[in-house]
């Protein structure tokens, strides 16, 4: 197959050629700051207002409950910074999982050197994290919990309405990283007990640099920065109109086609765990098998490192991964597939694709043949392996 093959989507997405057109207008045409006063500025604080909208329906939320951000990362450090503060007279202690993103990790990390206590849960095999679990993390200082909303690599959806009606039931503020999931499968704050949601637009088909963060109008945090009014006085800085608007045109693609694309990603994502697991032995498939994002495919293969896989798939034209690209420089295993129980032979052999509606059939089963080649080829030159296969034949 000659064109190129791109399975990397939970690092990014293409823009949408919609989503483009939707946001050049205020490039070229109407760039004017939406904080000024003139009826020229009016008509871009008007698109910007609109786009609020969309994305506040999408999530069942009032528009004064959503605030823009520059993507998922800076929507969880106001979250646990924020929080952190403005509620560190009830107590200093927060919850969150072991398989969160870095966003989510560093900054607990940080507040840590800054007195807080942080209890780390652990997951199941599948990367599941229990309600009951939680519920038996709670102190009386206990002022935030933080769950991820579906894995970033392995693809496991985890039980959030259950954890946010446990976290209620105590009175503590609940919060996801919702950067995987939002705009790929349904999601309300209200019927899901979320207190506070982060997005990032590049992972939906829209730009990058610009994402949101929901917070009920209940929770009470001081501003992430300071310097203008912009945000209702918490997030200064002039608007990414064109980012904002581009967005919420890529959220309202894709909850208006929700259902087509997750059936869609779903049978092409099924057909490939199919053929990799049928074909390739000493594999194993990572994540839930149900409660899973509908177009993750997360595998180890024994015997073979994952980087080698990587470049391998790219010199056939595959764009992959192994896991987060936040941490693609990294030598060390995911720190998610050493969480569900994984040893760290077995971490270093990750493959990590995350398809699209716009990915084919003809195309899954390319990447099945072209990886049943690779991972044959990389054992071939294993000693390990070579030991392997003659314990099993003597066995």
């Amino acid at each position: 197959m000659s064109k190129l093959i791109y399975l990397d989507n939970a690092a990014t997405t293409s823009v949408k050629p919609e989503v483009f057109e939707a946001m050049k207008p205020y490039y070229l045409e109407n760039y004017s700051n939406p904080s000024s006063v003139y009826s020229f500025a009016g008509e871009a604080k008007k698109a910007m207002e609109d786009a609020r909208k969309v994305i506040a329906d999408s999530l069942g939320a009032a528009a004064t409950e959503i605030y823009f951000t520059g993507g998922g990362s800076e929507s969880d450090n106001w979250v646990l910074k924020g929080v952190a503060e403005a509620y560190q007279s009830k107590g200093k202690h927060i919850i969150t999982s072991k398989i969160e993103h870095h966003a989510i990790l560093h900054t607990c990390e940080y507040l840590e050197k800054h007195g807080y206590e942080v209890t780390y849960l652990d997951v199941d095999e599948n990367g599941l994290v229990t309600p009951e679990e939680v519920e038996k993390a709670i102190r009386p200082d206990t002022i935030l919990i933080s769950i991820m909303f579906a894995n970033n690599e392995i693809g496991t959806i985890e039980p959030i309405a259950e954890i946010g009606k446990v976290a209620h039931e105590h009175g503590v503020l609940f919060h996801t990283d919702a950067v995987q999931a939002y705009a790929h499968v349904p999601i309300n704050v209200q019927e899901m007990n979320i207190d506070m949601l982060s997005a990032s637009g590049h992972k939906f088909h829209g730009p990058k640099g610009i994402g949101f963060l929901y917070m009920s109008n209940k929770v009470k945090i001081g501003p992430l920065i300071h310097g203008g009014s912009q945000e209702r006085s918490r997030r200064a800085g002039t608007h990414n109109v064109p980012g904002i608007v581009g967005m919420a045109k890529a959220a309202e693609l894709a909850h208006a086609n929700m259902d087509q694309t997750i059936a869609k990603e779903t049978a092409l994502r099924d057909h490939l765990i199919e053929r990799l697991e049928k074909e390739i032995p000493y594999c194993r498939l990572n994540g839930d098998r149900v409660k899973r994002l509908p177009n993750n495919v997360n595998f180890c293969f024994r015997f073979i490192e994952g980087e080698s896989l990587l470049i391998l798939l790219d010199q056939n034209g595959i764009c992959a991964s192994s896991g987060s690209a936040c941490t693609s420089g990294s030598l060390d295993p995911s720190h998610v597939l050493l969480a569900i129980g994984l040893p760290h032979e077995i971490a270093h052999g990750s493959l990590r694709l995350t398809l699209s509606e716009d990915n084919t059939m003809e195309e899954m089963d390319f990447v099945a043949d072209q990886a049943k080649k690779i991972v044959e080829r990389l054992r071939s030159m294993s000693p390990l392996y070579d030991d392997f296969v003659k314990q099993q034949k003597e066995q």
